[in-house]
């Protein structure tokens, strides 16, 4: 499944805003080429949270089980919480066994090698197995994020 098309539908929620480090911008070097996606109104990238979703195409230095170096390879990342969770991957954060997980296993829903425990999500290279989950998980944390916001607004 190619990243544009994530990408594109990622694009057209309202109120998201995609923060893509490029090459010789301010952000750390190890981020360029990913993208960071937020619920933000405002289009000012947040200082006091998190994204909800994230795309990454290479190993950070802790977080190398999904061998991302390797050619045409990328993750998707997705805050989708603990009942989300656990309807899609099968067992509950707090039940991850890590020796157990596979995180380098193309198009399956795995726990985030180093998220998971708190309600995060990954697929390796997402496709005709994990695509349209994929896209609805994406949907959701982004639903999820904009509650978040609003409630703290109020």
């Amino acid at each position: 499944m190619s990243m544009q098309r994530i990408l594109t539908e990622l694009r057209t929620l309202d109120g998201v805003l995609e923060l893509a480090p490029e090459p010789g911008s301010e952000h750390p070097q190890i981020s360029w080429g990913d993208h960071f996606f937020y619920y933000v109104p405002d289009g000012q990238v947040p200082n006091n949270r998190q994204p909800y979703a994230t795309i990454v195409t290479k190993d950070y230095p802790d977080d190398a089980a999904s061998r991302l170096d390797s050619p045409d390879r990328w993750r998707v990342n997705i805050h989708v919480g603990s009942r989300a969770f656990t309807d899609l991957i099968g067992y509950a954060p707090g039940d991850i066994d890590a020796a157990t997980v596979d995180y380098s296993t193309a198009d399956v829903f795995n726990p985030h090698p180093l998220y998971g425990a708190h309600g995060w999500v990954c697929v390796v290279n997402p496709g005709e197995s994990t695509l349209d989950r994929t896209l609805d998980a994406l949907r959701g944390a982004h639903l999820d994020d904009r509650r978040r916001v609003e409630h703290r607004q109020r």
